[in-house]
């Protein structure tokens, strides 16, 4: 090949080089991670990119100079000369190939062996999935409807379901693990920065699933400590309030003290009226029973679709806070 040609086919390859690499750079296609594991995963995004632009560029180029340089004149109809292969060549472009795949493997199998290193001493919390809500439990025995970590500690999270499968996933923690009912699947996280971020289900897991959603909280070390010896509490709002949120109650219902907007299920600003139509004693036994037995009465317009052993989930004491919240809230 004459060395015009060679300057053209690289002129060409630079500049799609340049125009793939302003849209890589300039557009934000990956959220700022917040954690090692986080950053180890982009490193593997951006390193197989920088491959993807350079394979981009080169075929490109080509292509973009075969077009020109070969076409036929506009009165030719003869047929292409009959080339029958290029040996050196299919073993060059079948190397190369091979070799940049082989490099990404092993890229990304060093990356997946640091991520699942948990350390010495790392802090377990218990992911529980429920239709439609997170539940974390920390090694106090404290549930919460919100994840809180400390900045710098590795964190192992034990995520399982009570009912169907779902699935947890940070953006900013770059990490996603399937949270399978009678199955333990492990994460380990290592926060690098404070601040919250949202916890969203990517599982479809029923008719309330777009809105299963929570949100981890990132504090400094010694906040953390701090919050987890008082028990996790943050001040105010009723007990009864933390058990709807923490078992998703928002999800499928609305319910304005509590700012829920869900549309699956009956809407819980009315049920003294609906006790009234429902003729099932009064308001916090009707309550209480359409929690643990929710296919003793369905609201008209509704369909069948709580999951009946959500109100056995409960303990007794959150489940007897949540009624009187609900039955005091409620018109």
């Amino acid at each position: 090949m004459r060395r015009g040609s060679v300057l053209q086919l690289l002129g060409i390859a630079v500049l799609a080089a340049a125009i793939a690499s302003l849209f890589a750079i300039f557009i934000g296609w990956l959220p700022d991670p917040a954690s090692e594991e986080a950053k180890r995963i982009h490193f593997v995004y951006w390193f197989t990119t920088v491959i993807c632009i350079a394979v981009f560029s080169v075929v490109a180029a080509v292509l973009a100079y075969s077009v020109v340089k070969f076409r036929a004149g506009p009165d030719d109809d003869s047929d292409g000369p009959p080339i029958h292969g290029h040996t050196k060549l299919e073993i060059v472009w079948t190397a190369i190939p091979a070799v940049l795949v082989t490099a990404i493997s092993i890229v990304s199998a060093i990356v997946l062996a640091q991520n699942g290193k948990a350390g010495a001493n790392p802090l377990v919390v218990k992911v529980t999935a429920v239709q439609f809500a997170w539940r974390f439990t920390y090694p106090n025995g404290k549930s919460f409807g919100v994840l809180t970590l400390p900045k710098g500690r590795h964190v192992k999270l034990d995520i399982t379901s009570n009912d169907v499968i779902h699935s947890f996933w940070s953006p900013e923690l770059s990490q996603k693990q399937d949270a399978v009912p009678g199955q333990h699947n492990m994460l380990v996280v290592t926060p690098s920065r404070t601040g919250t971020f949202p916890v969203i289900c990517t599982e479809l897991c029923g008719l309330g699933h777009a809105l299963m959603r929570s949100h981890v909280t990132v504090m400094t070390a010694g906040g953390f400590d701090t919050w987890l010896k008082s028990g996790g509490r943050a001040g105010g709002g009723a007990p009864g309030l933390a058990v709807f949120q923490q078992n998703g109650c928002g999800g499928c219902h609305t319910f304005k003290p509590a700012n829920a907007t869900g549309k699956v299920g009956p809407d819980l600003d009315n049920l003294k009226e609906e006790a009234a139509k429902a003729n099932r004693g009064p308001l916090d036994k009707f309550v209480e029973e359409s929690i643990v037995k929710p296919e003793a009465y369905i609201a008209p317009g509704y369909t069948d679709a709580m999951p009946h052993i959500f109100g056995s989930q409960i303990p007794p004491d959150k489940l007897k806070q949540l009624v009187q919240y609900l039955s005091r809230g409620a018109k």
